[in-house]
């Protein structure tokens, strides 16, 4: 997957900074294990001199092969006595190693010039922290959801309060986060506007993104837009329906508040019905009903969300204006 100039610089200053940290450090637990054994300290040197011995041995010609051996066998007991007196002092033999976050490329990003797995993680996590930069993911979490907005008696015939459904929707949904796989199902969590579904699925996003996974949240509107910019070469980068097709999980917000068209009908499909073809979870919020599903999109979109996505109904008065009328 190709990625903007700004995500390699932005996962490359990480990685610098890994590297930096983990050296400055080791620097650190030299010069202080040093000042306690000043014993290491000589042995570190002399350490350091057998590599300009080994190259003089060999551009010297004469007996070069009997010299290294003696050489390799004298460095070899000089790290065996270094080893006794990091262990005597209570630290393991790496002790005076850098300790990278990625032993295998040592914080480099790349081992013999191909990618490391670690610099291809980092290019996934800052590609969807882009795409979440416009996102409130902070603001909402399970700890601030309220249920004392819904109300406690059953409305109309309903046999439950709306507080009473909302409160096995919480419970659901929390439990859905705190167990995700790349093999959970897909939810549409559809109801009126200002019921909560917003709030519940950014908590998703947290806990989830919390648990390792790539998450890109994003508005149903926000998200076409972008796509429409580059599709039709308008200067942005051409990536984006990339991670949305790849991510752990991808969670949109408010399908059906986008300008239809063509294009945008097209996209949407194309992004449920693949990640539904590749098995990857998505989570869709909408204020639209089945019906208005179907009438605003097509019969097969609508029959796709039916038949694979578990629905997640919200109930209740509009949360955001009781908060309004509470706080007048």
């Amino acid at each position: 997957m190709g990625y903007s100039r700004g995500v390699y610089d932005a996962a490359d200053r990480i990685l610098t900074r890994r590297r930096k940290d983990a050296e400055n450090e080791a620097a650190a637990r030299k010069t202080a294990f040093y000042q306690s054994c000043p014993d290491a300290e000589k042995i570190e040197s002399l350490l350091s001199t057998t590599a300009i011995a080994a190259a003089r041995a060999i551009l010297g010609g004469n007996n070069a092969k009997e010299q290294l051996t003696k050489l390799k066998k004298n460095n070899l007991a000089l790290q065996n006595k270094l080893n006794e007196l990091l262990q005597s002092a209570g630290h393991s033999t790496d002790y005076l190693e850098p300790h990278y976050c990625c032993k295998f490329c040592g914080d480099t990003g790349y081992i013999d010039g191909k990618m490391c797995d670690c610099m291809k993680k980092l290019l996934r996590t800052e590609a969807y922290n882009n795409l979440n930069a416009l996102t409130p993911l902070s603001l909402c979490t399970f700890d601030s959801f309220s249920l004392n907005y819904y109300p406690d008696h059953a409305e109309d015939s309903s046999k439950k309060s709306p507080r009473s459904i909302m409160e096995g929707v919480f419970y659901n949904c929390r439990n859905y986060a705190e167990g995700f796989s790349p093999s959970s199902p897909s939810l549409i969590m559809q109801g009126g506007t200002g019921l909560g579904k917003t709030h519940i699925s950014l908590s998703i996003a947290n806990t989830v993104i919390q648990k390792g996974f790539g998450v890109v949240y994003c508005s149903v509107n926000n998200i076409i837009t972008k796509l429409e910019r580059e599709h039709f070469g308008k200067g942005e980068d051409g990536n984006t329906d990339r991670l949305l097709l790849d991510c752990d999980l991808l969670i949109l917000d408010d399908l059906g508040t986008e300008f239809k068209t063509a294009f945008s009908s097209a996209e949407i499909y194309n992004i449920v019905n693949t990640r539904l073809m590749t098995h990857k979870p998505t989570i869709i919020s909408t204020n639209l009903s089945m019906q208005e599903l179907q009438e605003r999109y097509t019969e097969r979109f609508a029959s796709r969300i039916m038949g694979d996505y578990v629905r997640v109904l919200f109930f209740g008065r509009d949360n955001r204006l009781q908060k309004l009328l509470r706080n007048q």
